[in-house]
């Protein structure tokens, strides 16, 4: 029922509204149009997804009041020509000191829809008890007519005259009144709020400050509430800024499309006022031919503007959104599966874009090859367009294809480095030990020559050469895998390099569980080869190695205070480590001066 009812009344508000803009233009008018259009459009969308939240009620009545405003005015400003114009003219004016008891309710009531506290209750009471006798006064006679343009009240009775004179010091006091209420109310509001309410509140109340001061200069200096009444239009906007800004009711499209309204609306309005209001008071007596022009100039300009203004809303509410041939481009540079996700969400607006496994749930297929990857769970507020759908469709379609590369990536890198260690283990238990055996043989052939000592000379000198042959195998064997990286994990492996380095190293591991093999063996093979670099070019007396595991991935960093000159150069050692971090999903950085050399990457350990 609430959504029926918000249907109903949304319908009917812009029914109002539209039938009230056929009707011709008139500027002190405007604001009640204005306001219509703002308070039912942020309003109807906090129904639609919060059915019984009052502060969306309290702006949908704000427009539907300010609609049922504006639509009698502008019909009345044709009595006697059209039927009960009069009348018509009547319901828009004396509603308006309850209305303006009504926009402060509802300010007031931001962002809850609740008074802040029991205190503002016979306040606001106070407030509506004043605005029923002016509105009273306003039905019986026509004490605003002449403000307002209006000229045909629909009752005549006597005491005209008293009404006038007392009607303006009424509302001279009520109206300031109202707006100094519900100005201090939302200040005191915001110093009572704390957290997501203090930053929520922020700049609506300074709007809602500014709107209440435009009032009250208004007032003083014109005797009307329309300089205020316009800036009252900021209000839903800043409303509207706070629930995008802190996700308050997930309000993200209707802030969008409210944004095209309103600079359409202005489109409209504008060229209208320029060229029937503003060349008619040259050319008089041509208002169908400008009007007619009017029309022309605004249906031509009209399609172009509303693609530039959807563009502006898209880029305000959601922020920089690449072009497609931007995402291709950026899908293509990625490296792991959350800079695939961070594109699409990039491309279409999202506020997350997370990767599934292929039977998590629905989703966007990733297939590659007729295998199903993963799937794409795009989480916005609104429902995807079809052309962004289509958009997300192809871009899983490339995300297949580089997954499916990056996967194959890291499978060669793993069967890299299982090679290794099965080299490593063919080499240790293989070669390794009959060396040690024939070592051992030749140990015991030189006890037997004694008898023959330039025999046993040369027997020595043959296992000198073997045992130095052994040592450089197991060197060998420790460059293609070493064992205690295997054996006893990351953090002691970086130690055993540390201890082997020609100069000092300061190691610091934060690693509270063991990383994928190839992960560890990649960040093994980059220190090694910096701690190697540094020893024979840089000069350095001391290097630092830091390793930290995060949600991240692996965080690793070796920074020498040598004389710098390092670079990733073909056929080079960091060209094949930056290589190999490639396929990791990683990225080497190289930053060499004259004070030092630093390498530092990131590997993705999911």
């Amino acid at each position: 029922m609430a959504r029926v009812l918000a249907v109903a009344t949304g319908s009917a508000a812009a029914l109002l509204v539209a039938g009230a803009a056929v009707l011709g233009f008139h500027l002190g008018n405007l604001h009640n149009g204005l306001l219509a259009v703002s308070f039912t459009a942020v309003g109807l969308y906090v129904v639609r997804r919060l059915p019984g939240h009052r502060e969306g009620w309290l702006f949908v009545a704000t427009g539907l009041a300010h609609a049922v405003m504006y639509s009698g005015r502008q019909y009345g400003l044709h009595a006697p020509a059209l039927p009960g114009a009069a009348w018509a003219g009547w319901i828009g004016v004396w509603p308006l000191p309850l209305v303006l008891v009504l926009v402060g309710v509802t300010i007031m009531g931001f962002p809850d829809g609740r008074l802040p506290g029991r205190v503002w209750r016979p306040i606001v009471g106070a407030l509506a008890a004043c605005a029923v006798i002016l509105a009273g006064v306003s039905a019986l006679w026509p004490v605003e007519y002449t403000r307002i343009g209006l000229n045909s009240h629909p009752l005549d009775l006597p005491g005209r005259a008293v009404a006038e004179s007392l009607y303006p010091v009424g509302r001279a006091v009520l109206y300031p009144a109202i707006q100094l209420v519900w100005a201090v109310c939302v200040v005191l509001r915001l110093r009572r709020a704390r957290g997501d309410e203090a930053r929520q509140l922020r700049g609506f109340v300074a709007v809602v400050t500014l709107t209440a001061l435009g009032m009250v200069i208004g007032f003083a200096g014109w005797h009307t509430p329309v300089p205020g009444t316009l800036l009252a239009a900021l209000v839903p906007v800043a409303a509207g800024a706070a629930i995008l800004r802190h996700r308050l009711y997930d309000l993200d499209p209707v802030i969008n499309k409210a944004l095209v309204f309103g600079v359409l609306a202005g489109l409209v309005t504008a060229g209208y006022a320029a060229i029937v209001v503003g060349i008619g008071t040259v050319l008089s007596g041509r208002q169908t031919v400008l009007a007619l022009l009017a029309v022309a100039v605004v249906a031509v300009a009209f399609e172009p503007v509303r693609r530039w203004a959807q563009r502006w809303a898209d880029r305000l509410v959601y922020g920089h959104r690449v072009t497609p041939y931007e995402s291709l481009a950026r899908m293509s540079a990625s490296s792991s599966a959350a800079a695939l996700c961070a594109t699409i969400a990039d491309a279409v607006g999202a506020r997350e874009v997370v990767l599934l496994p292929p039977d998590a749930g629905p989703g966007v297929p990733i297939v590659h090859n007729g295998q199903t990857l993963g799937m794409l769970a795009v989480h916005r507020a609104d429902n995807l367009t079809a052309a962004e759908r289509r958009l997300v469709t192809d871009l899983a379609a490339q995300a297949g294809l580089i997954l499916a590369l990056q996967a194959s990536a890291q499978r060669l890198v793993a069967a890299g480095d299982e090679a290794r260690r099965r080299l490593e283990r063919d080499l240790h238990d293989g070669a390794q030990q009959r060396l040690v055996t024939v070592g051992l043989e030749l140990g015991g052939l030189i006890r037997l020559a004694t008898d023959h000592p330039d025999l046993a000379a040369r027997a020595e000198a043959v296992r000198a050469e073997l045992l130095r042959a052994t040592a450089e195998l197991r060197e060998t064997a420790r460059g293609i895998h070493p064992a205690v990286l295997t054996q006893d994990g990351l953090e002691a492996a970086l130690e055993f390099l540390a201890d082997r380095s020609a100069i000092p190293v300061r190691v610091q591991v934060r690693v509270d569980r063991r990383p994928p093999a190839g992960v560890e063996s990649t960040a093994y093979f980059l220190v090694s080869e910096a701690l190697t670099n540094a020893a024979k070019h840089s000069g350095a007396t001391l290097v630092e190695v830091g390793c930290t595991l995060s949600a991240d991935g692996l965080a690793l960093s070796v920074c020498d205070n040598g004389t710098g000159g390092a670079a990733v150069a073909p056929g080079g050692g960091l060209e094949g480590l930056a290589d190999r971090l490639t396929m990791l999903g990683a990225r080497l950085t190289v930053d060499s001066t004259p004070a030092g050399t630093t390498l530092r990457t990131v590997i993705p350990c999911a």
